[in-house]
């Protein structure tokens, strides 16, 4: 074990963990969408979970930056704070607002955010651009809202983790239009998605639901 210093306190923690790792095992939160427990290489894709670190030049990701003996971090300096805001503005822009008839209401990672770092949900200076139903073809089990997608890639990893190399769930196009895709499934993969069912259990903001749940759900993500 070493020490690290968080937020002028010292925590005990094991070698080769992440400063964001090692803060959550210890109840520190640092915000962040794309990270999950046993993620290899996080993509640092959310920019959310931003710290200070003595002796470093500016804010780094905490979910990339390995643990150091007597490293001293800070969880929510000014700076901090201010590349958080921005990082969450963003995924707000483009972020289907309809909570409350969202099943994610009231349990919902870009509320719980939106209320720690000050900022309101609504758009005020960006523009809201919100992605359309993607052209793909539909999954048999699952209805799946580029609009209300955070592209945190929880389901893809959670996917991953389960069905090793029959997996389905993966990112599809580039930019703006980058989508969750399972390019279309076969009558063999029903039964596998049906069973496991990790990517709708695991979407923080409900953009993965199952089919027949209801079709207020379907009209809450347009």
């Amino acid at each position: 074990m070493i020490e690290l210093i968080v937020d002028g306190s010292a925590i005990a923690v094991a070698e080769g963990q992440t400063v964001l790792e090692a803060c959550l095992d210890h109840g520190i939160y640092i915000p962040h969408l794309c990270f999950m427990k046993g993620m290899q290489n996080p993509p640092a894709s959310c920019r959310l979970c931003f710290v200070e670190v003595a002796g470093a030049q500016q804010p780094v990701p905490s979910c990339k930056l390995k643990v150091s003996d007597g490293m001293q971090v800070n969880t929510a300096t000014p700076a901090v704070r201010r590349l958080q805001r921005a990082a969450f503005r963003l995924l707000r822009s483009v972020h289907r607002l309809d909570c409350k008839t969202c099943p994610s209401n009231r349990k919902c990672v870009l509320q719980n955010l939106a209320r720690l770092l000050s900022v309101p949900l609504k758009p005020k200076r960006l523009d809201h651009i919100v992605r359309e139903p993607s052209a793909e073809p539909a999954h048999a089990l699952f209805h799946y809202d580029p609009g209300k997608c955070v592209l945190c890639g929880r389901c893809v990893f959670v996917c991953h983790r389960q069905n090793k190399t029959h997996a389905l769930l993966t990112f599809a196009k580039r930019g703006f239009d980058t989508v969750i895709s399972s390019f279309g499934v076969s009558d063999l993969e029903h039964p596998r998605c049906e069973k496991c069912r990790a990517c709708v259990e695991i979407c923080p903001v409900s953009a993965i639901f199952l089919k027949g749940t209801g079709d207020s759900q379907t009209s809450s993500e347009q």
